[in-house]
């Protein structure tokens, strides 16, 4: 039977008023009221499914389905659905939906798992409310960092504040890591974010590995005066510096292309932010990505020489914090072969390709096998309102993913016992 085209697209569609903005555009912002309400009729829809629920310290919303063997480890699904806060409707939310879908389908077509199955919205992937992402996916492996719950949002609220508003105790976030060994694998499904499907005319691929990202804050702090006194020859202003860093980024990024090298400053903080006043602190973001590790490093080396080399040219001091650093975390080659042979089954062309932004199989990868699938958007836009993907492409993409979850969770034992065999080998 497969899954139901009708159901899917509703569901989409009614997770999209939570948080509109504008026509198109959505804004759930982790744990805030629309997120936990986005998450309450995500949560809704798993029990109708017949998943047993729950949220768990670190804000996941997890449905399960038990499989014939309680003993056997879970096969996990899922993605996230909270937003950037001028986001689309598709980034991640698809990724929930679908998998959902896929379990849901399988149960009224009477299949069984030999194992469990947990589908999962993580909690906070975006990042963007407390400038630290995948915060749920990093929870459930255990990998949270000291320091974490006092992070504030741009209205002073704590994430150790934000979770407590959700009804959750933070002083138990470290009980929502797993140990390991319950975990067999991790499919997710997402919007692309990028251009290549489009430029293949697919609806649907196959990705092979995700680009590790470093995070850095940077900032330098020069002198305050007033703009129309102090001679630029004695000036301390930190914007200039800031935009030479910039400028300087680009240029190190620029010179590695066509290689895929990505470097942004996406977030700047001026202080005290007034037309005539000579900046005097400034605190900006690095966003610098690359599926090669050793490339990615030699552009940190020679960016970090760059920044300091630009702060002492201006007479500022500089502080650089490293908030994210991940290393490039490639998708598993037989959850990537079943894909394919799913994919010919279905008489679709699924191509294969590389993920640029990083998702919550990235740390979930850590401790399991992935898998991802991509669902072509117009245009490559995501984090915009403009983000846009067709219900057809998205029914594409759930069918290829439905075909893998059945292949899969029919045939966990056989798959566990030859990836040890394969682990041995190697």
């Amino acid at each position: 039977m497969g899954i139901n085209t009708a159901r899917l697209t509703t569901h989409v569609h009614e997770l999209a008023e939570i948080g509109r903005i504008g026509e198109t555009g959505v804004r759930r912002l982790a744990h805030s009221k629309k997120d936990q309400e986005g998450m309450a009729l995500v949560e809704s829809w798993m029990k109708e499914a017949g998943l047993a629920t729950r949220i768990d310290e670190v804000g996941n919303l997890i449905g399960r389905l038990e499989g014939l063997d309680a003993s056997l480890p879970i096969f996990m699904l899922g993605s996230h659905i909270d937003s950037q806060p001028y986001g689309g409707r598709f980034d991640g939310a698809i990724g929930v939906l679908g998998a959902l879908e896929s379990v849901q389908a399988l149960v009224e077509e009477g299949h069984t798992f030999e194992g469990p199955i947990e589908v999962i919205a993580f909690s906070d992937e975006e990042g963007s409310r407390f400038n630290k992402g995948i915060f749920g996916s990093r929870g459930l492996i255990g990998e949270l960092e000291e320091g974490e719950l006092e992070r504030e949002d741009e209205d002073g609220i704590t994430r150790r504040e934000a979770l407590e508003e959700m009804g959750l105790d933070p002083e138990q976030v470290h009980l929502a890591a797993y140990d390991p060994e319950q975990l067999f694998a991790f499919l997710e499904m997402h919007i692309e974010q990028g251009p290549v499907l489009e430029d293949k005319g697919a609806a649907a691929g196959i990705v092979t590995g995700i680009s590790g990202p470093l995070w850095l804050t940077v900032t330098y702090k020069g002198f305050a005066g007033h703009a129309g006194s102090v001679p630029m020859h004695l000036r301390r202003d930190a914007l200039l510096g800031a935009s030479e860093a910039t400028v300087a980024l680009n240029a190190i990024v620029e010179k590695r292309q066509p290689a895929p090298t990505i470097g942004t400053v996406g977030n700047i903080k001026v202080f005290p932010n007034s037309r005539n006043i000579i900046p005097e602190e400034v605190k900006f973001t690095i966003d610098l990505r690359d599926i090669d590790l050793e490339r990615r490093n030699e552009c940190e080396s020679e960016l970090r020489v760059e920044l300091e080399s630009i702060a002492a040219r201006h007479g500022l001091e500089i502080d650089i914090q490293e908030d994210t650093n991940s290393d490039p975390r490639y998708c598993a080659e037989w959850i990537q072969s079943i894909m394919a042979e799913q994919a010919a089954h279905l008489k679709m062309e699924a191509p294969k390709l590389m993920s640029g932004p990083f998702h919550d199989a990235m740390p979930i990868s850590k401790v399991c096998d992935y898998g991802m699938i991509f669902v072509r958007c117009k245009d490559g836009i995501s984090h915009n309102p403009l983000e846009y993907s067709t219900d057809e492409d998205i029914i594409e993409g759930t069918k290829l993913y439905y075909e893998t979850v059945r292949q899969i969770a029919g045939n966990m034992k056989d798959y566990q016992m030859k990836h040890a065999a394969d682990k041995i080998n190697s």
